[in-house]
């Protein structure tokens, strides 16, 4: 469930203060205060500490962007330099014990910045300007992250998309990601979109045709189970923004981007 600003101001403003490794099985510190007592961080306050982090900018045609130079970008590029060394390691080792390496990419505000969606709706979810807005095709990419995509691929890893994206968005999503430069096994057989009509078989814990009752850990998780159990692979990293992005296991290592806009549990 994705949850807007309003309900995750508290939360949301330990996140600001940037992004972070995310060891398997570790969370950081501040992950969620939903629970505290204590009156919670003034949003209009949080919404512009928010724009700072970003270096919020509206373009020429009025669509906001992230600054280059922002603490954003400056966090994205720490957590690149990071990954794309831990790649290069594992993927040797991992060749030379003749596994097949893997890598697995969320989407949304993993490869596809969607800051000027959350801006322009006041940082709240409508099912149905999400999917237009997704289907234009037009997100720029988080700093980066096309290029480690890349990279991952020039190291002889497979890549893999594991989205919470559904079928009917999967056109878009795969021309956006083509448009940024992330043109690497944009394929049905890489590409893990929802399909809550037709649901696969590794999912039948928490689906069935025409029922979904599985949660953004179970789905994600479960979809990495498939990569590794049933295509052979060894997932050595796995990247998302979202805590339930991560959990859920089937990764040697995952990494966590920032995102302070909203919360999927």
């Amino acid at each position: 469930m994705r949850k807007s600003l309003k309900a995750v101001a508290a939360g949301a403003a330990c996140v600001v203060a940037g992004a972070a490794l995310y060891g398997a099985g570790a969370a950081t510190a501040g992950q969620s205060t939903a629970n505290s007592t204590h009156e919670p961080y003034n949003i209009g306050l949080l919404v512009k500490d928010i724009d700072t982090y970003y270096g919020t900018t509206a373009d020429g045609n009025g669509v906001y962007q992230a600054s280059p130079d922002s603490p954003y970008a400056e966090d994205l590029a720490r957590i690149d330099a990071d990954a794309k060394r831990y790649i290069d390691k594992a993927a040797r080792k991992a060749h030379h014990r003749g596994e097949k390496p893997a890598v697995v990419f969320d989407i949304d505000d993993t490869l596809l910045l969607s800051l000027d969606y959350e801006k322009r709706y006041n940082y709240t979810y409508n099912s149905t300007t999400w999917s237009d807005y997704v289907n234009k095709a037009d997100r720029p990419a988080v700093f980066g992250s096309p290029e480690l995509v890349r990279y991952a691929e020039s190291k002889g890893v497979e890549v893999f998309y594991n989205s919470g994206l559904s079928e009917a968005q999967r056109a878009g999503a795969v021309e956006n990601l083509k448009k940024v430069g992330a043109d690497v096994n944009l394929d049905a057989d890489h590409m893990f979109l929802k399909d809550k009509a037709n649901p696969p078989a590794y999912l039948k814990d928490c689906a069935s045709p025409g029922t979904w009752n599985c949660t953004t850990v179970q789905y994600k998780g479960g979809t990495r189970g498939h990569i590794e159990r049933d295509l052979g692979y060894e997932i050595i990293a796995n990247f998302g923004d979202q805590y339930s992005d991560l959990d859920g296991g089937h990764a040697d290592r995952t990494y966590k981007l920032p995102n302070p806009t909203y919360f999927v549990s």
